[in-house]
Parts: C-alpha cells; structure tokens; sequence
C-alpha cells in the first residue's frame, strides 16, 4: 500500500476561541481534563497533538498526561474523521463471513489503513466490534447507512455511490 498523506492540522481562529472558552470554564475544576477532551473532539471532530498542546498548556498539566488519556480511552480519535466514516465489522460472525477481505478492499480502493482518512476528508475508515447486526453479517456501515450480507466484490459499487 503506498504511504499515507498526513493531513495537515487546519483549526480556525474561531474554534481555538471556542477551545479557550472551554478550557477557561473547566480550568479550575478537579478532573477537568476529561470533560474539556470531549468538548474539543466536538469542535475539531478529532485531538491533534495541536489542541492537545493547547489543552495541555491551558489546564497547565502535562502534555503527556493528556496524550495518555487520549490514547487510553477509545471515544477519543487522534485522526480526522471523513464525511464519510465507513465502519467495517470484525465481529466473530462478521469476520467468519468475510469482513476481513471487505476491510481489505476498502483499504485498497481509499488507499488509506485503518483509522486512515483520505487526502480530501472525504473517507476514513476504521475497524469496528459488534454492530448488532449479525444477522446480516458480514457488515460495514457508512455513517448511519448498514450494508449487510455483502463481499468484497459488492464493495466498489456501493462505494461509488458516495463518490459522485
């Protein structure tokens, strides 16, 4: 797979306004890093190590304490997300299905990894547990829309879908 652009971090002056302000109402407060974390993943949609630095320097703990808690907890993504988020099941029935190559045709027609996002912020991608829909396994979802009991070789059509 060729290397992977890195999206250049592109924050507004009117969100780092909206992250000072957050940080400011929560600054004084025991256990305010968790709580600005999630506001900020609002505003940004995703944790830089740019709004972590501001975070960091704003409720003056260390970077690497935020760092740590952004990698430990899983609702927090240190990647962009893409307008669209497809969402590939590896579930025990999904992956005994199939999940594992339609993963892999992702992969290759976004020319992106796991928890990638393409150039133009148009895909990400990422592996997920359980949906609930074993039933129709296997399944991925983009956004809110579910594809079940589907190949990898169903994967291009339905992808071109959100493409045009």
């Amino acid at each position: 797979m060729a290397k992977e652009a890195v999206i250049p971090f592109k924050g507004t002056a009117e969100q780092e306004e909206q992250l000072m302000s957050v940080i400011a109402q929560y600054k004084d407060q025991d256990g305010a890093l968790i709580p600005v974390l999630h506001k900020a993943q609002e505003i940004y949609g995703y944790l830089p190590i740019e709004v972590q630095t501001m975070i960091a320097d704003g409720l003056s703990v260390p970077l690497a304490e935020v760092y740590g808690v952004v990698t430990f907890y899983t609702q927090f993504s240190l990647n962009p997300k893409g307008e669209y988020k497809v969402g590939v099941c590896l579930g025990t029935a999904c992956y005994v299905k199939g999940s594992g190559d339609i993963l892999e045709k992702f992969k290759e027609l976004l020319k992106i990894d796991v928890d990638g996002c393409t150039p133009d912020g148009k895909f990400s991608l990422e592996a997920t547990r359980c949906i609930g829909a074993c039933g129709l396994a296997p399944v991925f979802t983009i956004n809110e829309d579910v594809y079940g009991r589907i190949t990898a070789d169903d994967v291009p059509g339905i992808l071109a879908k959100y493409q045009g």
